[in-house]
């Protein structure tokens, strides 16, 4: 359990005041963290604590939120309060009360998305490593998209699957994709653009009518590669795809590097959750080979 305690005066030293009679309220959480609800004098505050060892975790899934929301396009939960409660850390953002979505904000939302991904960098990367699940994400800066999506995403992936015990076929198909992967960019050069990095359907919703993110893996790179994980378990509707198709279109051959992105996922969920995911990496490697 953390030191409540502690978190109080974190929260005091940031001008908030824990409400008179205020406890903290269990909610479902992640998977190595623990969530909480607290009412304050300012309003109510999601705050997720954790073991020693996600600190570097916490940290970043806040310097993350901080970076989209300083773009002004998609609203974030706010950034209240972060730091050690020993024996735990935790992470003290802004309560949001998530609503039912229609057509309207996933219209909204596919906009809003295309506005963010026009932030972009000179090079791809970020300026701190994060992780993506409970696995690490290296955004080591690279002037070459194929490098960086090859050394940081890809063959990391593999390594690791590899460590995991998944060898043979997996291996050796992912060995002659990643020589491969210059003819997917034949003609396109990919704008480095600002990223959520694991933008699943359980990771956006609607407050207030508006659309909001939140668990963000940030890191500047290929816009194609948030719309492909949105299509890799769903949750988003047409009129998301069309708002953004309209506001942004994408570049030719986009289709075929969606299965490109899509596999950085489905290694992490294989090196996350084991051999279940094992067919469908190797079947998309056969589909981009």
């Amino acid at each position: 359990m953390p030191d409540w305690s502690t978190i109080y005066q974190q929260l005091h030293d940031k001008g908030v005041r824990v409400a008179a009679g205020g406890t903290p309220t269990p909610v479902s959480g992640g998977d190595i963290s623990a969530a909480w609800r607290l009412a304050t004098d300012g309003g109510e505050l999601f705050i997720k604590t954790g073991p020693m060892i996600a600190a570097e975790m916490f940290a970043a899934e806040a310097a993350g939120l901080s970076e989209i929301a300083s773009t002004g396009t998609i609203r974030v939960p706010q950034v209240i309060a972060s730091g050690q409660a020993e024996p735990a850390v935790f992470l003290a953002l802004e309560w949001l009360d998530l609503e039912s979505v229609d057509a309207t904000v996933e219209s909204r939302f596919g906009e809003q998305l295309a506005e963010m991904h026009h932030a972009t960098r000179k090079r791809y990367g970020w300026h701190r490593d994060n992780t993506i699940g409970l696995t690490p994400q290296h955004n080591t800066w690279s002037d070459d998209w194929v490098d960086f999506l090859r050394e940081h995403r890809l063959a990391f992936q593999l390594r690791l699957a590899a460590e995991n015990g998944f060898a043979g076929e997996l291996q050796e198909r992912g060995a002659q994709l990643l020589k491969r992967l210059p003819i997917y960019f034949e003609g396109v050069q990919p704008a480095a653009s600002l990223l959520h990095g694991d933008l699943w359907g359980g990771n956006w919703g609607c407050s207030g009518g508006n659309p909001v993110i939140f668990d963000p893996a940030v890191y500047y790179g290929d816009r194609e590669t948030d719309l492909a994980m949105t299509r890799l378990f769903g949750g988003f509707g047409a009129a998301f795809y069309d708002a953004y198709e309209s506001s942004w279109p994408l570049q030719h051959g986009h289709q075929a590097r969606q299965h490109l992105y899509q596999l950085y996922h489905v290694l992490n969920h294989l090196n996350l959750f084991g051999s279940g995911y094992l067919g469908r990496a190797i079947s998309l490697i056969d589909e981009l080979l």
